[in-house]
Order: C-alpha cells, then structure tokens, then sequence
C-alpha cells in the first residue's frame, strides 16, 4: 500500500480547507474516532441483537451521475463508478472506511511523517476485535504524539481494510472519488 500520493492529494485539500488553530490534533483525533464508528456501524457484525448482521456493501440510487448512465466515460473507457453497468450505486462500507483513511492520512501530515509504504497489516483475530484495537491504537498516539505510534494506528487501519475485504485498489480510488467531494464541498461552503 503506496501512500505517497493520497499524503500528496491530502495536503492539498488540508491547505486548501486552511484551518490551523491549536484544537487541530484533538478535532482530527475525533474525527478519526467517529468516522471509524461510522465504519463499524455500516460493517453491523457487532449488532447482535439484530437479524441482520451484513455490512452495507451495496446502495443503488438510480443512473450513475458519473456517467450519466451510459457505462462509459469520455475516453470510451468502462465507467470506474458503475463499472460499465450504468446504474449509481455505492459501497456505504468502503465509503465510511475511506472517510477514516482521510483523517488518518492528516494526522501523518500534521507530525509531518514522510510518505509511507505500508507492507504490514495489523490484524487481530476478528473484525471486532479489530475495531477495538484500532480505536486503541488511535488513542494511543493522541498521548504519544509520534511517529512509531503512528505507524502502529496505519497498519492497523490497513489491517481493517483488508479484513473488511477491501483491495488497495478500491480503497485508493474510492479515496480519489471522496477526495473530488471534499474539494467541491469546500467550493459551496460545506
């Protein structure tokens, strides 16, 4: 998992949004801390007590607005979004999960970690355990502040994403698509 160009798009969304005020750390702690719980929420293997207990991987929501529902983009190219289907759809899952990967890329921007190649994935023995973990992991660097503690919080979250069942390959486009968002968010005000 090569990071180095979702720190550089990072960067520059984090420039662009501009804030720099002294709460920064704590509110990109929670950040991190309620996006997981939205990652958790859509994941629902948690839930117990409900009868359905499948992650939200699919949410179809009529023609694809990328493509405009003709399955092509404007190189005649299979629509990346709709993979050629032309219908909308999403991964509610993957989006949560990706909506993570934005903080935790900005929580490396704001100790100034270098770019990382991340080979190793943390992983404990399930996926419930595995959120448990990651939120430690997540508040073990809001005291510790550093970079070996950062590197422990990113292979755990990349361990959630391949135990999720997630390739890289997904997670960086989905990463570009929210990116994208981000950026005309912050045009309208958001």
């Amino acid at each position: 998992m090569n990071l180095e160009s979702l720190f550089s798009q990072q960067k520059i969304l984090r420039e662009r949004i501009g804030y720099n005020e002294s709460d920064r750390f704590d509110k990109l702690i929670l950040a991190l801390l309620v996006e997981l719980g939205e990652c958790a929420n859509e994941w629902r293997g948690f839930k117990f007590w409900s009868k359905n207990q499948k992650p939200k991987t699919f949410e179809w929501y009529g023609i694809c607005e990328k493509c405009n529902g003709h399955g092509v983009d404007d190189e005649n190219y299979s629509c990346s979004s709709c993979a050629g289907t032309g219908d909308g759809h999403k991964n509610p899952l993957l989006e949560e999960y990706v909506d993570g990967l934005h903080f935790v890329l900005e929580l490396g921007l704001e100790i100034n970690v270098t770019p990382v190649v991340c080979d190793l994935y943390l992983r404990a023995d399930d996926i419930n355990n595995q959120f448990i973990r990651l939120y430690q992991a997540i508040t073990f660097f809001k005291v510790t502040r550093n970079k070996s503690a950062y590197y422990y919080l990113i292979e755990f979250f990349a361990g959630l994403g391949e135990m999720l069942g997630f390739t890289w390959e997904q997670i960086e486009q989905a990463y570009y698509e929210k990116n994208s968002i981000n950026h005309k968010r912050q045009e309208v005000g958001y």
